[in-house]
């Protein structure tokens, strides 16, 4: 594999990983515009315009937007976090020039008044759907008490009042802060040309115009306040516990993410034997995750009501031994193998690529193979898992709850 960057004369910056043996190419646009860059009365526009550029654009309506990508076989999608919007398609090397011309002209949406009041239907629907959902609300409830009053505390969706309240023209204002070709990045992955790349980037994008925009980095460190939300009619009790981590700046960011397969991985893991095996619940795991400046480790537990307190209990005493006493080199040996199995797997499909290509250098600036990355989770020793441990401890928890069970506190 080789790879290519150049940035263009308005800011933009095209990289490309080029795969000789890959049948394939993949196409995506990295913009640095999330649910952490919205002031709290525009909760939820960087999803709700995520929408709105599918809807057209002074070339393309709607139709023609999906039209022009099912005409060339493409696959694609896009989708909104915390910290980044992103516009991606794969395709057969051949039609690349199609696609990217289609990604690069909806990357440029006319942001049309009867669109945006039509949409806006949409987004409160979705809204009000994921707000019948237990795990969604507990997860944006817990997000929001372990980062009060940092920006990551936001919701990417919004609420239906922020959403509702929203106007076009506000929309727009925020579309020229943060899609200005300097707060984006190219991303191609597979079988193409670097010369063909750096030529369809002038072509379609060389145009842009817009400035970079600044983002608030504050680093957080700290527990919130515990909430339980009461849901009378649920069958399950279910708790979102989250823990300090370490920011996708750091190095240790390998350790964590070993430390969550070790301890709250779906198969295999110790909050697997501890609670789902035995049958103490349905659901229990734990994940990594890496923001700027800041992470987070979130619990995750589904189980009957009148055991939740009980259950959160023993997640506790799992991490209280783990911090004690670390994992055995066999232990540590399985959660590499599985780490890197996923990881080498993934990177086999352009698709798999681009997703951690764009991401490393639109917040690393650094491009990051998949060999060094093999090398680095390799390298993580017990030593290292026990120093981010404590560094980085598991407990005390802001534990979140949603069911018919108000008396779950936090372990200690």
């Amino acid at each position: 594999m080789t790879f290519h960057h150049e940035t263009l004369p308005n800011g933009l910056r095209v990289i490309l990983e080029r795969n000789e043996l890959a049948r394939s190419v993949a196409a995506g646009f990295f913009v640095r515009a999330g649910s952490r860059d919205e002031a709290p009365e525009l909760a939820g526009v960087s999803h709700f315009l995520e929408h709105m550029v599918f809807k057209g654009t002074a070339r393309r309506d709607a139709l023609s937007v999906n039209r022009d990508f099912d005409r060339i076989g493409a696959r694609h999608n896009a989708q909104t976090s915390e910290e980044d919007t992103v516009y991606h398609a794969s395709c057969l090397p051949e039609y690349l020039p199609q696609a990217l011309d289609v990604l690069a002209d909806i990357l440029r949406p006319r942001l049309d008044d009867e669109d945006f009041e039509t949409e806006k239907q949409v987004i409160i629907e979705e809204i009000k759907m994921y707000d019948d959902n237990p795990m969604m609300v507990a997860f944006e409830a817990a997000k929001a008490a372990h980062f009060l009053g940092h920006p990551l505390g936001g919701s990417v969706l919004g609420t239906a009042e922020t959403v509702g309240a929203l106007t076009v023209d506000r929309m727009r204002a925020y579309f020229a802060d943060r899609y200005g070709p300097p707060n984006v990045v190219l991303a191609v992955a597979g079988n193409t040309e670097w010369d063909r790349v750096l030529e369809l980037a002038g072509r379609y994008c060389g145009a842009w115009l817009g400035g970079e925009a600044p983002r608030a980095l504050p680093p957080h460190r700290g527990i919130g306040e515990p909430k339980a939300l009461l849901r009378k009619d649920d069958h399950q009790e279910t708790v979102i516990a989250v823990a300090d981590a370490p920011g996708l700046e750091s190095d240790d960011r390998h350790a964590a993410g070993l430390v969550a397969t070790m301890l709250g991985d779906h198969t295999g893991s110790r909050l697997y034997w501890e609670l789902i095996d035995p049958g103490h619940a349905d659901g229990a795991d734990l994940s990594f995750q890496d923001y700027e400046s800041a992470g987070a480790y979130y619990s995750f537990l589904s189980c009957d009501p009148p055991s939740a307190q009980q259950n959160l209990d023993r997640i506790a005493d799992v991490y209280r031994a783990f911090a004690d006493d670390g994992p055995d080199a066999d232990e540590l040996e399985r959660a590499k193998n599985k780490v890197l199995s996923r990881l080498v797997l993934r990177s086999e499909r352009p698709m798999g690529r681009l997703m951690p290509l764009g991401y490393d250098w639109t917040y690393r600036r650094a491009y990051i193979p998949v060999e060094q990355e093999v090398d680095a989770y390799s390298a993580v020793t017990r030593d290292d898992i026990r120093r981010v441990l404590a560094d980085y401890p598991l407990l005390p928890l802001t534990v979140v709850s949603v069911g018919p069970n108000v008396d779950i506190r936090p372990p200690v």
